[in-house]
């Protein structure tokens, strides 16, 4: 009797489930041509092939470990000894849990899945509450990047008249970061008791959630001086004397699209000017990737109004407990765990969805 796990594959040598000729294939040719000597003579070219070789290194080199693994736990099974069963156990639950997260990273294909993030929360028309609402959402996310072990950088964050935030900006630095978040793009609904309505009465509050991916000097992105309105001021957040004596904050419109960004994390204008001209760049990407499938979908003939109430997810306090997202349908009763950060299976039903028809959004370089 085997004690082979039923749920784990069996490898094969070639072919089967981790089967990457391609990659391999690909791995090989972009090492040819980081030999050439004149790789060089395109510094941007040259670049991208080093990104692209770094990456398929990692990812093929991953596969080619898990086949070993997997290899080396059959062989083991194949004995059929029983005193082995507790060795073959804790192989099989390691085995399992690197296949899981290696089965869900390779719905992250997107060209900048696997890199930073900026996201940022704007505050919808309610006043106080949805500004509160706000900053619960802030809150979600921090909880669930401190989860996954990825580090956050409150980039600019503008306070409410009396509580939350009416808009913060987030750079989120760790891997898959930008693929997992892309999922949380949308309008976020919450219905409550309001905890600033006198009469206790229930209230509705919008937020909007707009991820970006952290480019850095990964893509060019050409911007005309001539195109862009700088300003700087005084930071209004928190940071001591300095900060509010020195005009460091920069705010930076692009005019042909009316794109306006600012920073003011930084103690240095020249730090935020730096931050906010990397953000722009995103968002100009992003813009671009958004015309793009605009104009697929004025092919296909369909429409999509992009109303505010078109909520994504809808977070129910009152009168009853519920989560649920509304283009995959999934949703739980456990609220406050996903106000606390626990929001990974709203992500993997929505790109489990995304790879399955086909949409999975993209910005394109």
């Amino acid at each position: 009797m085997s004690v082979w796990p039923s749920w784990l594959p069996v490898w094969k040598p070639s072919g089967g489930l981790f089967d990457v000729p391609g990659k391999v294939a690909e791995l090989a040719e972009l090492e040819q041509q980081a030999g050439d000597p004149g790789l060089w003579n395109d510094p941007d070219a040259a670049r991208e092939t080093m990104r692209r070789l770094a990456e398929l290194q990692e990812e093929v080199h991953g596969w080619q470990r898990l086949h070993q693994q997997l290899a080396d736990a059959q062989e083991l099974a194949a004995l059929d000894d029983e005193s082995l069963l507790p060795e073959l156990e804790a192989e099989a639950a390691q085995l399992e849990q690197e296949l899981t997260q290696a089965e869900f990273n390779r719905m992250l294909a997107g060209p900048y899945d696997k890199g930073h993030a900026i996201f940022a929360i704007q505050s919808g028309a309610g006043g106080t509450d949805s500004q509160d609402w706000a900053a619960m959402l802030l809150r979600m996310y921090l909880r669930w990047a401190e989860r996954r072990g990825f580090k956050t950088e409150i980039l600019d964050s503008m306070p409410g008249e009396e509580a939350g935030v009416k808009s913060v900006m987030v750079e989120v630095m760790g891997p898959y970061a930008y693929g997992y978040l892309r999922a949380e793009r949308g309008i976020h609904r919450l219905v409550r008791l309001s905890p600033f309505d006198a009469a206790h009465r229930r209230h509705t509050s919008f937020a909007r959630v707009e991820v970006w991916p952290d480019i850095g000097d990964e893509v060019k992105v050409d911007l005309n001086p001539d195109d862009l309105e700088m300003e700087v001021y005084r930071s209004s957040s928190a940071g001591g004397q300095h900060m509010q004596k020195n005009e460091t904050a920069v705010r930076i419109r692009h005019i042909p699209t009316g794109i306006v960004v600012t920073c003011q994390n930084e103690r240095s204008q020249t730090q935020n000017r730096e931050t906010a001209l990397r953000v722009l760049k995103a968002r100009l990407l992003q813009l671009e990737e958004e015309k793009h499938r605009q104009q697929v979908a004025d092919l296909k003939g369909e429409y999509q109004d992009a109303a505010w109430g078109n909520q994504i997810r809808s977070y129910v306090l009152h009168p009853y407990q519920m989560v649920k997202d509304h283009r995959t349908e999934y949703e739980t009763g456990n609220t406050q765990a996903v106000l606390d950060g626990e929001i990974d299976d709203f992500i993997e039903a929505y790109l489990r969805q995304s790879m399955a028809n086909g949409s999975a959004p993209r910005v394109e370089s």
